[in-house]
């Protein structure tokens, strides 16, 4: 009678029903919101004028970013707290590296600190993915330090790839195995590599960015990932290596379920069925994590809940580009059950992020 009576208020609320009813939704009355989005991004002042010279893609939509505004649209979808992060195309806006080293160690640093203050002025409603200045290893561990220890990040935030190196490749170890060390988290955001800037003349949103991720997840489970298909016999995957570092892929994994059977393997009916052998590709990719960033649809994440599981599906809006409220909206349409709603909003993220379970 409850379920009802709160049905037909809404339907008499009129525009302000939409906001009640996805507050209602995955909350008990009363709790305020409850939602973790882990993949939100935001724009301290002095990379949002790195990002207007540059006028990369999306630049425009970073120049009107304020906490304030950010907040007002978390409170509208029921999130409790937002884990910032940087977007592409990350903090070098060209494809020389070494043109841009020491802008970007600095950025790092003041995009770090403007967060950590964000979280500081706005108590309990923000958390940190650290940017790092990647691919320099020497000036991302000491970030990871910085972060970590100073500014009390809750994890790293990572693109797919940097120039043309993918996450799971020789060249970040010493990163990864720091990570590894921490127990951290370490959330990825995908991005266009040099080589597939203008693949087919297509914007690198549609495709390149799903198919990144893609790359960047078969680089970590392959047991040879510098190496065109597969590994070679005694060689452990990379992560196997760092086993305890908890991954979040971007975009309910970008392009992964389209080429499943060729990064996973079988994926049979009755493969899935079963438990997935210790550190398989299966293995591994159901332990990772994936947002619902521009995928709060049923054939996207039925798919990915069939092959992962719903456990390992977590609240993820794309924030300023994507609508929290339409995320909200499209998960309530995908086939989950109440119970595999809340952990998607709130409680599979709490897994990995343990003090935010109050």
């Amino acid at each position: 009678m409850e379920h009802i009576s709160r049905r037909n208020f809404l339907a008499a609320a009129g525009g302000s029903g939409l906001l009640l009813r996805n507050q209602l939704w995955s909350q008990a009355p009363g709790a305020g919101p409850r939602r973790l989005d882990l993949h939100h991004h935001y724009a301290s002042p002095r990379y949002k004028t790195k990002l207007a010279e540059s006028k990369r893609q999306g630049f425009e939509t970073f120049l009107a970013y304020e906490p304030a505004k950010d907040i007002e649209a978390m409170d509208k979808a029921g999130v409790a707290t937002s884990f910032l992060s940087c977007s592409t195309p990350g903090l070098w806006t060209g494809d020389d590296f070494v043109l841009e080293r020491s802008q970007t160690v600095a950025l790092s640093r003041d995009m770090n600190e403007y967060a950590a203050r964000m979280m500081s002025d706005h108590k309990g409603r923000f958390g940190l993915f650290a940017t790092l200045p990647l691919p320099d290893i020497d000036a991302s561990l000491k970030e990871i330090e910085y972060a970590f220890d100073t500014l009390k990040a809750d994890g790293v935030g990572l693109l797919t790839s940097y120039g043309n190196h993918w996450l799971g490749e020789k060249l970040f170890e010493p990163v990864f195995e720091e990570l590894n060390r921490r127990n951290a988290v370490a959330y990825t955001h995908p991005t266009d590599a040099p080589c597939c800037h203008n693949l087919a003349g297509a914007n690198p949103a549609t495709l390149e960015w799903l198919t990144d991720t893609a790359r960047s997840i078969m680089s970590m489970i392959s047991e040879n990932p510098s190496a065109v298909g597969g590994g070679r016999a005694g060689q452990t995957s990379p992560a196997t290596r760092y086993a305890n570092v908890k991954f979040i892929w971007s975009h309910a994994g970008g392009s992964l379920i389209g080429v499943a059977s060729r990064v996973v393997g079988n994926i049979s009916a009755e493969a899935l069925s079963k438990p997935a052998a210790p550190n398989s590709h299966l293995y591994h990719v159901r332990r990772f994590y994936y947002d619902t960033a521009g995928s709060a649809n049923a054939m996207m994440l039925q798919a990915l809940a069939k092959l992962a599981g719903a456990s390992q599906i977590v609240f993820g809006s794309d924030f300023p580009f994507g609508t929290i409220v339409n995320i909200v909206d499209g998960l309530r349409t995908c086939g989950f059950t109440p119970d595999e709603l809340r952990g998607i909003d709130r409680e599979n993220a709490v897994r990995i992020l343990p003090k935010y379970k109050a």
